[in-house]
């Protein structure tokens, strides 16, 4: 069992500014206070200072990140895309540009994205090249929503499909995804549709497609395409879901489908938003919820990787309790016990609120996996 997690971070994250308006959208002159874009640098900072001062943090090793050249951007984006980013960032003045109607960038904002994903890619080859089992790129803004040629809800490059197509590129046969952000990862799933060699798995709420950015809705029922056809699992979950559902999910699905199709790396989405006091999800896990995450990928690749994993940061928007949620998803990946009591939580757990929507899943999944 690794006794310390290696988190890859650069400060240059930092730089993305996204400003402030009303929550995602445009300020609004009915407003005497705007507020911050809920993806603003102060979520990150307060995550990675929880890192340093918490019980964990004699188990984290600092690696520094880097940027990703374009050429590393192309091999889950097209170079018409990557360089239409480019140009918007490039942009003069000091206005904020919109890829989509919550997805901003500024004339600042291209090395930061380099960042974000070049630090991916630092914390997958440290694992690959067998410096570290457990490798957390603590990056910004989210990613898993960013699709071949089209950026949505604030991600602009997929940090995590970056990261298991470098696996793939160096050896590495077959490469699971999961991802527990609160919506859906559709950019993910977009970019390994049609292919075996990557199993994308997502948790997430009930939201369906949002619109020309995001026409994936996320139901079971998108299984993948052609070859790919079972290697595309969603697993839906109801609002208010809590602890349990996600728990069950990961035992009884994810688990199950990972031991039959025996990944060489896992490949973690991370994101934070299902937290119960998070306005963008509102899925009622707690800090004990997350552990549990946390503590069932860490057995997860333990048994089927000799525990090599590489998280990237997705989303995480209550600014204090994602940090807080956060500590605890890497003590479960340790196996250690919390050493952080939860400040805040207080929704009960509905234990079978999740129920119904795994067992659709489930049968979605029948022709495919044995369940």
């Amino acid at each position: 069992m690794s006794e310390t997690v290696h988190v890859f971070w650069d400060e240059r994250v930092l730089d993305h500014d996204t400003g402030s308006g009303f929550w995602e959208a445009a300020p609004s002159d009915l407003l005497a206070e705007q507020e911050l874009h809920p993806e603003s640098a102060p979520r990150v900072r307060n995550m990675k200072a929880v890192l340093e001062r918490g019980p964990v943090a004699d188990h984290i090793v600092w690696h520094p990140g880097r940027l990703a050249t374009e050429a590393e951007l192309t091999t889950v984006h097209t170079r018409s895309y990557v360089e239409e980013v480019r140009a918007l960032c490039e942009k003069g003045g000091t206005a904020r540009h919109w890829l989509t109607s919550t997805t901003t960038v500024t004339p600042g904002s291209w090395e930061p994205l380099l960042a974000a994903a070049g630090t991916s890619l630092a914390a997958v080859d440290a694992v690959l090249d067998g410096s570290c089992d457990v490798a957390y790129a603590l990056v910004r803004p989210p990613g898993h929503h960013a699709q071949p040629e089209q950026a949505d809800g604030y991600c602009v490059f997929g940090h995590a499909a970056l990261a298991a197509q470098r696996a793939r590129d160096r050896g590495v046969e077959r490469v699971a995804v999961v991802d527990w952000d609160v919506h859906h990862g559709n950019g993910t799933q977009e970019i390994f549709y049609d292919r075996p060699d990557v199993l994308t798995v997502s948790l997430h709420m009930a939201h369906g497609a949002w619109g020309r950015t995001h026409p994936q809705t996320g139901s079971p029922d998108e299984l993948g395409r052609g070859a790919g056809t079972g290697y595309n699992i969603n697993i839906e979950l109801p609002v208010g879901s809590g602890d349990r559902a996600y728990a069950d999910a990961i035992e009884r699905i994810v688990w199950p489908v990972l031991r039959q199709y025996r990944p060489g790396l896992i490949v973690a989405a991370s994101g934070q938003d299902a937290a119960t006091f998070d306005a963008n999800g509102q899925h009622n896990v707690t800090m004990a919820g997350f552990h549990r995450i946390g503590t069932l990928l860490g057995e997860m690749s333990r048994e089927l990787t000799d525990g090599r994993i590489v998280l990237t940061q997705e989303g995480g928007y209550a600014r204090s309790y994602a940090a807080y949620c956060l500590h605890a998803t890497v003590e479960g990946l340790l196996g250690r016990e919390p050493g952080l009591a939860d400040p805040i939580a207080y929704v009960p757990d509905d234990i079978t609120r999740g129920d119904a929507a795994l067992d659709r899943v489930r049968e979605a999944l029948a022709p495919h996996w044995a369940l």
